[in-house]
């Protein structure tokens, strides 16, 4: 019985064993599925659309190839056809009964064509039309490379393959070189899950049989050979003495010298063992998590689902919301955001190096343009002097993107410096002007000790701009400038000082009343100095906050106009940052000046708050000196 259950037991382990591996081999699905087209169309971008990258589960590997250089760049579908523009494009979507790729041209329709010049104007409109067709060569052709606006991007010599996990409302741009037609032979890939829960348990049944096998038939031959037992009790034959036949040498029965023959029978049965312990053991070693079941894996969800609302109630809900507005997004993601504050602070720390004021418009605008083109002049001639602080890239304490439907954007975003936990934090307000713009700075201050920044909406959802006139905070954005620059010339006395925290407000100390006497009390008896601001030349930026307050940068320029008093003359100190950024070194009857330019970000409450405005930021620099005009 025992060999009985032994082959049954042997029988069922090659089955199992066998359906096992047949699981991992013969019976292996498709680790992935694959879609492709091939555009044969000459337009110089390709734009996957969400429902092509949509059209299985999972994350999406695409495989551009096609012409000498590959661009391919991901981001938000409004933002991709924003860059194209009126440009011409091929899109690619997916036909779900076809299950296959299609591809159709968009050709955008120009504004002009809406608005068709009438006969008679047509022969004076061709002159002007070769002239701007000639400008249009002379400028620089613009290629997607570097745009703020992808999420990410990857260029390759003739073709580029990337794995990326792309959520809803993506798309992916392709192109070429400069005037190229973009790549055309495109493939997409999705994992699919070949896993094959029932295989590792089927070879390590199977191996588990296998050996309770080779146990049955080892106790079988044992207990074989015990019921043969030794025989007693046999008949005597005569008493006689037989002759015995010699017994062999060692030599003849094959047995080496020194060692029984029932040892090496033990020692064979031993090797005879060792396969059957063996194949177990590679049959488990062999297995991976996808020979498994997932016990980990979370059970499905028994909770009650909601229906889905009919047509008729989304077109209620529609009316009842007022979705006839323009649908807004926020300027940029959380990751769009640090991947663009990486490369701005990479780029100023370049510039700053360097000196380049050529360069730095690429990045800055307003104020903080202002700020870093004077002080790389005053390095030029003193290099000792200061340099501005750097941009740090991270970690990003605050991001405040604007709710957009359009251009230009803005950000407000707090970095601190990881290298240096003793400087302040950066507080930056970056603007895009168009889509094919970077984001540039536009003011860059330093938080107050201890700032108490009020909190604002998350990422994801942005906020909206501020309208400069709008009454519901305790002083409209547009009047927070004006007011400050009277609050620092007067003082106390001034009009709007009870609307201004003077706690933490450590500009009104340097460039406020005390310190425009501490300046006075510095000059000779024989001049004379008269201070004046003035509101900057940048917008006021303001975005809400969570309790119906404002964030607002501003700026301002102070001037500082020392005159003689004596009939005599007067003129920069030698080696002085007035002299160096004026270039004025000689002695004037008229006197000279300095503009101080002074960048401020406030928090502004919302009306019936018991609060007062409260600076959070700001930065002052020299950014003018010359003769007094």
């Amino acid at each position: 019985m025992r060999f009985v259950l032994a082959i049954l037991a042997f029988a069922a382990a090659a089955v199992m064993v066998g359906f096992g591996i047949a699981q991992r081999t013969v019976f292996l699905e498709p680790d992935k599925v694959t879609l492709g087209t091939v555009v044969e169309n000459q337009a110089e971008y390709i734009v996957l659309q969400p429902e092509a990258l949509a059209a299985h589960e999972g994350k999406q590997t695409i495989t551009a190839s096609g012409g000498d250089t590959v661009f391919l760049s991901y981001g938000r579908t409004d933002d991709v056809l924003a860059w194209i523009g009126d440009e011409p494009y091929v899109s690619v979507g997916y036909d779900a009964e076809a299950a296959e790729f299609t591809s159709e041209v968009v050709v955008a329709q120009p504004v002009e064509d809406l608005n068709p010049t009438p006969p008679a104007e047509a022969p004076a409109a061709e002159e002007p039309a070769e002239e701007s067709e000639g400008d249009e060569d002379a400028e620089p052709v613009v290629v997607p490379a570097g745009s703020d606006l992808w999420l990410d991007e990857f260029t390759g010599d003739r073709t580029v393959s990337t794995t990326v996990d792309v959520p809803e409302g993506i798309a992916v741009m392709l192109a070429s070189s400069e005037g190229e037609p973009a790549p055309g032979r495109i493939t997409v890939s999705w994992p699919l899950d070949n896993s094959t829960p029932w295989a590792g348990p089927l070879i390590a049944g199977g191996a588990l049989l296998f050996l309770i096998g080779a146990l049955l038939v080892v106790w079988g031959v044992v207990h074989h050979r015990r019921s043969r037992g030794p025989r007693r009790n046999l008949p005597r034959g005569p008493k006689g003495k037989l002759m015995r036949a010699p017994r062999p040498s060692r030599a003849s029965r094959g047995l080496p010298s020194g060692s029984s023959g029932h040892r090496s029978l033990g020692q064979a049965r031993r090797i005879a063992l060792v396969p059957v312990l063996l194949v177990p053991a590679l049959a488990l070693s062999a297995c991976s998590s996808d020979y498994w079941p997932d016990l980990a894996s979370t059970p499905e969800s028994t909770a009650v689902t909601t229906p889905p609302a009919t047509p008729e109630a989304e077109d209620e809900g529609a009316e009842a919301s007022g979705d006839d507005r323009p649908e807004v997004t926020p300027a940029v993601t959380v990751p769009q955001m640090e991947r663009i504050m990486r490369r701005v602070a990479v780029f100023t720390t370049e510039v700053d190096e360097a000196r380049d004021s050529a360069r730095l418009p690429e990045r800055f605008t307003g104020p903080a343009l202002e700020a870093r083109e004077a002080n790389y002049t005053i390095r030029g001639a003193l290099p000792d002097h200061p340099e501005l602080p750097a941009i740090p890239a991270a970690p990003l304490t605050l991001t405040l993107p604007q709710q957009a439907s359009g251009w230009p954007r803005t950000v407000v975003t707090i970095a601190q410096n990881s290298n240096d936990e003793t400087v302040a934090p950066t507080a930056l307000v970056l603007q895009q002007e168009t889509p094919r713009d970077n984001y540039k700075i536009l003011y860059a201050t330093a938080l107050v000790p201890d700032a108490d920044v009020p909190e604002v909406a998350p990422a994801s959802i942005g906020a909206p701009p501020i309208n400069p006139e709008f009454k519901g905070l305790v002083m409209p954005t547009g009047q927070v400038a004006p007011a400050y620059a009277d609050l620092l010339l007067k003082g106390d006395e001034s009009e709007f000082a009870e609307f201004f925290d003077p706690e933490g407000d450590v500009i009104r100390q340097q460039l406020g009343v005390e310190g425009q006497q501490a300046i006075a009390d510095a000059l000779p008896e024989t001049a004379d100095i008269a201070f004046s601001n003035a509101v900057g030349d940048s917008p006021t930026v303001a975005l809400a906050t969570n309790d119906s307050g404002a964030l607002v940068a501003v700026s301002l320029t102070q001037t500082e106009k020392v005159t003689p008093n004596d009939g005599g003359t007067i003129g920069f100190e030698s080696g002085a940052p007035g002299a160096a950024l004026s270039g004025f070194d000689e002695k004037s009857a008229k006197g000279v000046q300095r503009e101080i330019g002074i960048q401020l970000m406030f928090y502004v409450p919302a009306i019936g708050s018991d609060e007062q405005i409260r600076l959070l930021g700001w930065s002052e620099s020299l950014i003018g000196a010359s003769e007094v005009p």
